[in-house]
């Protein structure tokens, strides 16, 4: 592949956010020797975000600007199945995690890479700024995820994800969640295809103007973690395709 890197910003309603971000993931792009993109998913905003968006791909040629429907998780699939890197990297425009981490997702630092999430949790991880009670209600949340259905991954929502292109094409081809537990359902996919999935302990850094409701949407992702479920008994995750 021609691309190296392919790293996806979902974008709704980030006018504010975004260039700091996009400077910065500029910044480390242009001190790595692979070949690399940015591809910046726009969707839904009601602000400038998009207007911001491509004002910067009009300055740097590295970077994309494409729209999607509504919906972090489609958001995402639009950018994974867009992207042309042998390396497919989801990165939350609030730029949480530094964004120089990045190079513990790819190889050298991984050298066998098919999917690789970031997480908060894992042995080393440090978290800055979280309010207890945060932190408290992600770990319930997180309990919920692994009793019903994906036991073992100790920080499935952290919004910062890499997967290898082939893995990438295989597993958001039959996604069908848009909103925020998509990760759930990407996960579950590519368990039940196989692949192997490896938590990278991260420093975070909590944002106080997060978009995430702890309690609305742990309601609505236990209705998708049951909705999941049910597409696996009727079929729709059933692929004839050899990952």
């Amino acid at each position: 592949m021609s691309t190296y890197l392919s790293i996806i910003i979902p974008a709704h309603n980030e006018e504010r956010r975004l260039p700091g971000t996009l400077e910065q993931v500029l910044q480390f792009l242009d001190a790595q020797s692979f070949t690399s993109e940015i591809v910046v998913v726009e969707n839904g905003s009601s602000d400038r975000t998009l207007k911001v968006a491509q004002e910067f791909a009009n300055r740097h040629k590295r970077i994309r600007v494409i729209q999607s429907e509504r919906g972090k998780g489609a958001a995402v699939k639009r950018g994974m199945l867009a992207a042309r890197g042998e390396y497919r990297f989801m990165c939350d425009a609030d730029l949480s995690m530094p964004v120089a981490e990045i190079a513990k997702f790819i190889p050298p630092a991984l050298p066998k890479i098919e999917i690789a999430i970031a997480s908060r949790e894992a042995k080393g991880a440090v978290r800055y700024n979280e309010p207890a009670y945060r932190h408290l209600g992600g770990r319930g949340i997180n309990f919920l995820i692994q009793a019903l259905i994906l036991p073992g991954l100790n920080d499935t929502q952290c919004g910062f994800k890499c997967f290898h292109a082939n893995a990438a094409e295989d597993i958001f081809n039959l996604q069908t969640l848009h909103g925020w537990s998509f990760d759930i359902e990407i996960l579950y996919l590519a368990r039940r295809r196989g692949y192997a999935i490896e938590e990278i302990p991260i420093h975070w850094y909590h944002h106080p103007d997060t978009k995430v409701s702890a309690l609305r949407d742990a309601v609505q992702m236990i209705k998708d973690i049951f909705r999941i479920r049910l597409n696996a008994r009727r079929g729709l995750y059933d692929d004839t395709r050899t990952p």
